[in-house]
């Protein structure tokens, strides 16, 4: 039974999700000037990147143990910290091997906000309410390139957009560190509740079967939604010679598409059950893949991207709203840390295969690359859903 938490507390949760997103979409529009201002070349940005994946993978990780030893809200004070700190770094840097270096305190400090954040609400809130979370981390993505792209066109140098969201993470570290004392009464309150057991060990959460196929899932999934999102516009453009304004166009209808069906699919949450949700959901994905491929005419694949961004959007946040039911409390900070870790390796290393296909086969490789992706999480999805027996607490 989930327990309805204070109006404040709810409100710190939903800008934490929106904090998550933001600093995401600013590098992809900040790049060329940054590029410029230090004159680098262009695939410099690869250095930033691996930093931040490994800081966010460790933290992630760990994020299990982490809430054992602390509150909750210390550690989102902690990690918004980081964040909001590294930002400024960006802003401030004169050199960069700086840059890259804060690359990995922002990556700690992302992660360690996703899997507290994803871990608090698979505890305290329904499917429907985890679903709008995540829709507010859309929101979040859609408006850190938004930011930046407004103060570039006014003429502001780019260091002002990660300066501001800086101070904006700092803000939200103070929030939380301040109510710090409201998450602890939350958790405890829980704990009470459910008579939940003491955390269990890193080793002994991954030896649970239904731990390493929900990460799977989670690396597939996000891995699917990365690489079409990344690689959509040089199909439609290089291989299949639409016009940039139309590509362009419907790869931001498929972000779209991607936040809309978070919202829709929150509307409906608790209707029906997590695993009808998917199973409709991954067929989804599988029939929007299978009309990219096809493309004929254009306009069919151009909408299986939309369809694909639609089905792929509840996937993720009823992942984790499901996650207590087939994990037991003892296990589930490490089984949501791991569940985090694994969809940011997805999200990394996914498109950068799929890039590594498309240079020796060619772009239309990407559309079949995706329907087997979307074909392996099927049956990922089938595997978990078969044992669909709540992992044992005494480990």
């Amino acid at each position: 039974m989930k327990r309805r938490l204070e109006p404040l507390t709810t409100v710190l949760v939903f800008l934490g999700f929106v904090s998550i997103g933001l600093p995401d979409g600013l590098t992809g529009v900040a790049w060329p000037s940054m590029r410029g201002y230090f004159g680098l070349p262009i695939d410099s940005l690869g250095a930033l990147l691996l930093s931040y994946t490994a800081g966010y993978l460790v933290s992630s990780f760990t994020s299990g143990r982490l809430l054992a030893r602390m509150n909750v809200g210390v550690l989102l004070a902690l990690s918004c910290l980081a964040t909001g700190a590294s930002l400024i770094g960006y802003a401030t840097a004169l050199y960069w091997p700086v840059v890259v270096a804060f690359g990995a305190l922002s990556g700690l400090g992302a992660g360690a906000i996703d899997a507290g954040l994803n871990t608090f609400a698979a505890e305290h809130f329904t499917a429907r309410m985890v679903n709008w979370l995540h829709a507010f981390y859309g929101i979040g993505a859609l408006g850190g390139p938004l930011l930046m792209s407004r103060l570039l066109g006014a003429g502001v140098v780019w260091q002002w957009g990660y300066a501001v969201v800086g101070v904006g993470q700092l803000a939200l570290a103070a929030g939380f560190g301040l109510s710090r004392r409201r998450w602890a009464q939350a958790r405890r309150t829980d704990e009470t509740s459910s008579g939940a057991a003491a955390a269990s060990s890193i080793k002994a959460t991954l030896r649970l079967p239904a731990v390493g196929l929900s990460a799977a899932i989670f690396f597939v999934y996000t891995g699917i939604e990365a690489a079409a999102g990344a690689w959509a516009y040089s199909l439609f453009t290089e291989s299949r010679a639409v016009s940039v304004s139309v590509a362009g166009m419907w790869v931001s209808i498929y972000w779209g598409a991607l936040t809309a069906g978070r919202i829709l699919s929150a509307m409906i949450a608790g209707r029906a059950s997590a695993r009808a949700i998917l199973r409709v959901c991954i067929v989804g994905q599988i029939a929007g893949a299978l009309l990219l491929w096809i493309a004929h005419p254009v306009w069919v694949g151009f909408l299986g991207l939309a369809l694909l961004g639609l089905a792929s959007a509840p996937v993720f946040p009823t992942m984790i709203a499901s996650t207590p039911d087939r994990i037991a409390a003892n296990h589930l900070a490490n089984a949501v840390g791991f569940q985090i870790a694994a969809a940011v390796v997805g999200q990394s290393l996914v498109p950068a295969l799929f890039g590594m296909a498309a240079r020796r086969m060619g772009l239309e490789v990407i559309a079949p690359l995706l329907l087997a992706a979307a074909g392996i999480l099927y049956f990922l999805h089938r595997a978990l859903t078969a044992r669909d027996v709540r992992t044992p607490a005494g480990d």
